[in-house]
């Protein structure tokens, strides 16, 4: 197609056209840019809508634009945060969302076998993926004031120490080191960290009364570093993850740990590890409770608790209620 035959088939709206939602604070957009462009030649796209996100909008209101704009894909290029902005506004819409990712953690990306390490393999797969449908959390949560608030979650939320973890995370080594400054403000969270007590509830099942250190809510299962919290996770199964952490000492911790890095990511991937883990009790440990179900909901009892989603700090709670909200987004992913 000759440069005049793009410019009419532009004019005549037959080429579809992305949109790329991007923080330009991050490094890097030059380099995007270019991919982008390689990309919409190769897919015969028009050229895209860039739209910056603020420092008081890390995405929702621009991807709001990029609907009004009638374009025919967002690209979201920045960490968890920007994704989870960006995926709260194309929820339910069908709008295909592209996945770019530029940051820390990235674990939504991770967990759907998008490449974190190259930009470029990224763009292409934004712009040619398979388009898969997705669940959504929805997280509707009350402050010690009694306002409420909705927020959404694609990888997890939580409420106790993994919280308090991430909001003790430094942010200059986060910038430095990535997703292992969670494990530097996990050593310091952990010896402080006191266990609280909340009623929680599964669907319309009956109330549970537990003294827990963390309480999690997930759609997907994996963690940087081969960590396999919730080793049957699935992302479009319609359901909620819930993972009780109860340990009662130090000790109890060294078997949650074991758990997920031994249990979960070796033993559970044979049958005969399988076997051997029913016959020792490894599937019936009351430090860490594996739940499943389309609603949770959870009050706690005493003084509010931390609250994160995705990795991101939310401030203090007393009680929230999660919903899963099936096949609410696409997603652009490997063929």
């Amino acid at each position: 197609m000759t440069a005049d035959q793009q410019g009419a088939a532009d004019v005549a709206g037959t080429r579809p056209r992305a949109a790329v939602i991007f923080n330009p604070t991050k490094q890097g957009v030059e380099t995007l840019r270019a991919a982008v462009a390689a990309a919409e030649e190769r897919q015969h796209f028009a050229p895209s809508l860039w739209i910056e996100t603020a420092a008081d909008d890390p995405g929702k209101g621009m991807a709001r634009e990029a609907l009004e704009a009638g374009v025919d894909l967002v690209i979201a290029a920045g960490g968890d945060g920007t994704v989870r902005s960006v995926a709260a506004a194309l929820r339910g819409t069908g709008m295909p969302l592209g996945l770019v990712p530029i940051g820390t953690g990235n674990l939504f990306a991770r967990n759907l076998e998008i490449p974190v390490n190259d930009q470029a393999d990224a763009v292409v797969l934004a712009f040619a993926g398979l388009d898969r449908a997705v669940d959504v959390i929805v997280a509707d949560v009350t402050r010690s004031d009694g306002t409420e608030e909705t927020h959404v979650s694609l990888v997890m939320s939580g409420i106790g120490i993994d919280a308090a973890m991430i909001s003790n995370t430094n942010p200059d080594l986060k910038k430095r080191v990535g997703w292992l400054a969670y494990v530097d403000a996990g050593l310091r969270a952990l010896p402080a960290s006191k266990p609280f007590r909340v009623v929680h509830r599964l669907d319309v099942g009956r109330h549970h009364r537990s003294k827990v250190s963390s309480i999690l809510v997930a759609n997907l299962g994996y963690l940087p570093g081969n960590i396999e919290l919730i080793p049957d996770a699935e992302i479009d199964d319609g359901k909620l993850d819930v993972v009780v952490l109860a340990p009662r000492n130090l000790f109890g911790w060294l078997l949650i740990w074991r758990k997920i890095t031994w249990e979960n990511r070796v033993l559970r991937k044979s049958a005969l590890g399988r076997q051997f883990l029913d016959l020792t009790g490894g599937n019936r440990r009351s430090e860490i409770v594996y739940l499943r179900g389309r609603a949770v909901d959870l009050e706690i009892d005493g003084a509010a608790e931390e609250f994160e989603i995705d990795g991101d700090e939310f401030g203090l709670v007393t009680a929230a209620r999660f919903t899963v909200d099936p096949a609410a987004l696409i997603v652009r992913v490997p063929r």
